[in-house]
């Protein structure tokens, strides 16, 4: 009856360790060149004021290094 249950055990936390291992199969594919994320509202601006925005994002990051 012990030799049964350990069994039963022993089956159980082998599935739920190999479920652990699950990859989804989801496949993105890229196109080289080519963005498809979202839109950022900074690319909408003229580029003078674009390095004027990237400039200050810049230097409150790298400021304290």
């Amino acid at each position: 009856m012990t030799t049964k249950i350990f069994g039963i055990v022993a089956g159980a936390l082998a599935g739920v360790l190999l479920a652990g291992c699950y990859e989804s199969a989801d496949v993105t594919a890229y196109e080289p060149g080519v963005y498809k994320g979202a839109q950022d509202p900074l690319m909408q601006t003229k580029a003078d004021e674009r390095a004027e925005t990237l400039e200050k994002r810049f230097t409150l990051v790298q400021t304290d290094r």
